[in-house]
């Protein structure tokens, strides 16, 4: 274990927010150009040496990257790379579903007059991000959250708040998939749409249309080309009933 991280070719990136999150950064980094390999355990110390940073930002991201499952933490030895696989992202949008479309109908049959407005600010502050990758995930994220919140049920932004950020942590974005930003926007636009409208069935039925798309296509990048049809949209289905 000791030497493996002196072969290693890691980088902090710059512009990240904390030292925790480029340390995140730059593990994840490692890992996809194959410099940290899967099952190898790995010196704490030395990921800090390596780095140029404490060992604080680096337990820090490691306890973030366990959270998410890319790696085990092993007691006084270090820590391991686990790739991430398509049941991970199951997992997590069977979460979602149970959630996402029922806070939607919600929002769709509760949202106040300025609620409604925050979520039209986000929609539209997603339009205007199309050509700004990182800008555009952030709208993203506010606008999921908006939408929840104003189906009353604050828990569950957290829980979804969460669930996104273990996500992003697994694997690359959708667009790696062949799906565009512009796309991604449009399939907000009828959630967003119904929701104004006041058309509970019609936000429910087009946020399970979302997050069934955008969960197969997130298995179907960590399964690689070659592999069968996404399980997530089997799963998908059968929440599709108790997610109302």
């Amino acid at each position: 274990m000791g030497n493996m991280l002196l072969m290693v070719r890691l980088s902090l990136p710059h512009g990240a927010p904390s030292l925790a999150d480029a340390v995140v950064e730059a593990v994840r980094a490692g890992v996809t150009a194959g410099e940290l390999l899967p099952g190898e355990t790995y010196s704490v110390y030395q990921l800090a040496e390596l780095l140029e940073v404490s060992r604080s930002p680096v337990r820090e991201a490691l306890l973030r990257l366990a959270e998410a499952g890319l790696v085990q933490i092993d007691r006084n030895r270090g820590f391991r790379v686990v790739l991430p696989q398509a049941h991970d992202i199951e997992e997590i949008f069977d979460i979602r579903l149970a959630l996402e479309p029922a806070a939607a109908r919600r929002a769709a049959e509760q949202a106040t007059d300025d609620e409604h407005a925050a979520i039209r600010a986000a929609f539209e502050a997603l339009s205007a991000s199309i050509g700004d990758e990182d800008r555009f995930w952030r709208a993203d994220q506010h606008l999921h959250d908006r939408l929840v919140r104003a189906g009353g049920n604050h828990r569950a932004a957290a829980i979804i708040e969460r669930l996104r950020a273990t996500t992003a942590l697994l694997g690359p974005p959708t667009t790696t998939a062949g799906r565009t930003l512009a796309e991604i926007r449009d399939e907000h636009e009828p959630i967003v749409s119904a929701v104004l409208g006041r058309r509970g069935d019609d936000a429910e039925s087009a946020m399970r249309d979302h997050l069934q798309h955008t969960g197969g296509l997130l298995a179907q990048v960590l399964q690689g080309p070659s592999s069968d049809p996404p399980g997530v949209s089997q799963s998908a289905h059968r929440h599709a009933a108790a997610a109302g």
